[in-house]
């Protein structure tokens, strides 16, 4: 019997049970031992009108409960504008593909072109490449790129500071290329400069050396000398930031770093349950033929117009594999051009203004927790929108009254709370959390 949306016919699953060696289809799961087979009928109709489709989605849609978000730690409850939404789900731009003929492809390759534009004026690098899976793949790239670049080295130093999460991403792409991760630790609360010159001095063998700013505990560190040090060892300065931060704090290539990662989710993409987000890689131009992905450039065709197209194309779906920079690595265009419409909505004074207010919001929630006796800043450091502060009580049953009340309230990190303020929390939300708090 042949189904219309099944292309296999009886024959063909015929010839390939053969070719695996089994009669049945339930011969391919022989080894699945009974007793964690399902028996049971699963819970599904056997047809729905489009009504009644939407309505059981709307139905199972409102079991989830809204939270008002107090949480961090590397994915930040921005504001999307509302027109944003509505321009990426044009079917022109949501359907299309990877741009491999300039031709039939420029407005997918000028929004790319404008995206790196903007990502290196953010960042104060050189280059940008055209956007990249995630802000954890693109430090593990930014790993292997130093490696690549320094010949016959094979360790990166890593700051204490980065978030675990990134670290355990760095550490799976270590694993099988030959790279060694060294951890620079923390000094009351930042990277111990002192600590990466012993390390830069003993190893000899240092590709690279990994730094985030903010750090895992909302930090804003200090990174003089840090580029100095690295560069005087012929290692390259990587600066793993969150995007959005970087229209107040001073920027990867004014620290003088030679590589800028991190992810654009702060960039008004919503947080999604997880993504997709949109990593985003800048460097210097010394750098550029090192860099993993593609770059799109821009150009004039024969009839003297401008154009756009895909250049220094080190991806191995475009050359040859062992020749690739990278053979994973890829670029979230959608997620690339949700960034730019963003940038663009927001304009320099924007993105700056929203990033102002959250820092305001976070000091605020500060000062208000500080004041119920209950909570003290674990590191005396500055800090921007994210703060880490001990809990004098049961962290757990405290963040239960918190989402009893309806509030994510922050991430616990071992005895305490990383608090994280965006410029969407208002004044009376903090209030109320505070009140939770002094509880």
């Amino acid at each position: 019997m042949n189904y219309k949306y099944f292309p296999h016919t009886q024959e063909d699953l015929k010839a390939m049970m053969e070719k695996a060696g089994v009669k049945d289809l339930d011969g391919l799961y022989a080894q699945i031992p009974d007793s964690i087979r399902f028996k049971g009928d699963y819970q599904l109709p056997l047809e729905m009108s489009e009504l009644e489709v939407r309505d059981t989605f709307e139905k199972l849609a409102s079991q989830n409960r809204q939270l008002t978000c107090f949480a961090g730690y590397g994915v930040y409850d921005h504001y999307t504008p509302s027109v944003i939404p509505s321009l990426l789900q044009r079917s022109e731009f949501l359907t299309s593909y990877t741009p491999y003929q300039a031709e039939i492809s420029q407005g997918t390759l000028h929004y790319i072109f404008e995206y790196q534009s903007m990502m290196a004026e953010l960042t104060g690098m050189d280059i940008s490449n055209a956007s990249m899976y995630d802000g954890t793949t693109a430090c593990a790239e930014a790993m292997m790129m130093a490696v690549a670049a320094g010949k016959k080295v094979n360790k990166v130093l890593v700051s204490e500071g980065l978030n675990p999460k990134t670290r355990k991403v760095l550490d799976t792409y270590a694993l099988h290329q030959d790279i060694e991760l060294v951890t620079i630790p923390l000094k009351d609360g930042v990277t111990d400069l002192s600590s990466l010159n012993t390390q830069l001095s003993s190893l000899n063998t240092v590709a690279g050396v990994i730094v985030q700013q903010p750090n895992v505990y909302g930090i804003v560190e200090d990174f003089t000398g840090f580029a100095e040090a690295c560069h005087e060892h012929k290692a390259l300065f990587i600066m793993d930031s969150v995007a959005a931060d970087l229209a107040v704090l001073k920027t990867p290539g004014e620290w003088g770093a030679d590589i800028a990662v991190g992810d654009g989710q702060s960039l008004g993409i919503p947080m999604l349950f997880g993504g997709p987000y949109v990593g985003y890689m800048c460097c210097t131009e010394k750098l550029i033929r090192k860099m993993p992905g593609r770059i799109v450039g821009m150009t004039k065709d024969n009839r003297d117009q401008r154009a756009f197209v895909l250049t220094l194309q080190a991806r191995e779906q475009h050359i040859r594999r062992q020749k690739a920079t990278s053979n994973i690595c890829s670029n979230q265009s959608l997620m690339a051009l949700f960034v730019t419409i963003y940038l663009s909505l927001m304009g320099k004074q924007g993105v700056k203004e929203a990033a102002e207010l959250s820092y305001a919001g976070a000091h605020y929630l500060y000062d208000k927790l500080v004041e119920t006796g209950k909570f003290h800043l674990v590191f005396n450091q500055p800090f921007f929108n994210e703060f880490y502060v001990k809990y004098d009580g049961d962290v757990d049953a405290l963040q239960k009254r918190f989402v009893d009340a309806g509030f994510l309230g922050g991430v616990k990190l071992a005895d305490g709370i990383l608090f994280a303020v965006t410029e969407k929390r208002t004044k009376e939300e903090i209030d109320n959390l505070v009140k939770i708090a002094a509880l």
